[in-house]
């Protein structure tokens, strides 16, 4: 296994479960899956898009999560709804549209809402099953529960069975599975779309739930550490390689100026920052070279990665 982020855990994570013994390489740089709150939201952007199995991704996820923490590992979560305002009935009519009926939902006026918003929604589609999760202790969890051998080192090359560092050591095994992301991509010089994205770590939670609306607000709980909060979005311009640089204060007014949009910030004080560089474009099973993949899954990591890992781990296996 190259890659170590949720992808990289959710396949050895399956793949252990199968009976597999699995080695994880992992150059431990750069890892977006380390993201403080990821959403469980199944309604996507502006757009209202619904992926495949986003509902069924959903309900895995949350299912690892409880044996997870059932099995002993600190992973905080909430899981508390989304709220999604919506701007105006056009768009309402639009995520209308796109929603499965087997999602959960209900549409509330600005004053049915369980948080107060700031003014100028619209209405509100509210996903009760949706919510929150610290990405880094999801996917250190899934890690350790699979049990995996794990290898600190940069891959220089590999083929269908064997992976070959840099500084020469060689990995051998029945299959090699790549799930580099952003950086990992770039280093392999694979064609790509990365988006580099920003949170703000807040003092405290502006809403007990998640907000989103072209940013989003969230709790946000670090291992060992008091409840805060975040506000985070994707919204740099794409890009054909990984770009880790810092955050430009345009993005940075343009950021707060989307949590004042959502709700009232006044009094949050924000204490730190995450950034991170997602990998664009969803590439899943068995290259002509004989190697598998899962990879590209964007900002969707944490609510499609765990169920296209169980049915790659499958296919690896079988």
């Amino acid at each position: 296994m190259i890659g170590a982020g949720v992808a990289g855990a959710s396949v050895a994570y399956f793949l252990a479960l199968a009976g597999a013994t699995v080695t994880v390489l992992d150059a431990g740089l750069h890892a977006a899956s380390t993201v403080p709150a990821a959403l469980l939201n199944p309604v996507r952007g502006q757009s209202g898009a619904v992926d495949a199995g986003a509902v069924e991704g959903m309900a895995l996820t949350w299912e690892l999560v409880q044996t997870l923490v059932g099995g002993g590992y600190d992973v905080p979560h909430g899981k508390t709804g989304v709220l999604r305002p919506v701007p105006d009935a056009r768009t309402r009519a639009r995520f209308e549209k796109r929603l499965p009926a087997e999602l959960a939902h209900t549409w509330l006026t600005p004053a049915e809402s369980p948080v107060p918003l700031s003014p100028g929604w619209d209405a509100i589609l509210h996903l009760p099953e949706g919510g929150w999760l610290d990405g880094a202790a999801f996917t250190r969890a899934l890690l350790a529960a699979s049990g995996a051998r794990v290898v600190l080192g940069q891959a220089r090359k590999w083929d269908a069975t064997s992976v070959e560092l840099h500084g020469g050591t060689r990995l051998e095994g029945k299959a090699v599975v790549w799930c580099g992301g952003s950086v990992g991509a770039s280093w392999a010089g694979h064609p790509a779309t990365h988006r580099a994205g920003t949170m703000l770590l807040l003092s405290r939670p502006v809403s007990p739930l998640p907000i989103s609306f072209g940013a989003y607000l969230s709790p946000a709980a670090p291992s060992g550490k008091a409840l805060g909060g975040v506000l985070g979005a994707t919204f740099e311009e794409p890009s054909l390689t990984f770009n880790a640089g810092p955050l430009p204060l345009g993005s940075l007014d343009w950021l707060l100026k989307k949590g004042d949009a959502l709700a009232d910030m006044s009094g949050v004080q924000v204490t730190g920052r995450w950034s991170g560089s997602r990998l664009s474009g969803l590439r899943v099973g068995q290259t002509q070279q004989g190697w598998w993949q899962l990879t590209g899954l964007g900002s969707k990591g944490f609510l499609l990665g765990p169920l296209r890992a169980r049915e790659l781990a499958g296919q690896v296996v079988g």
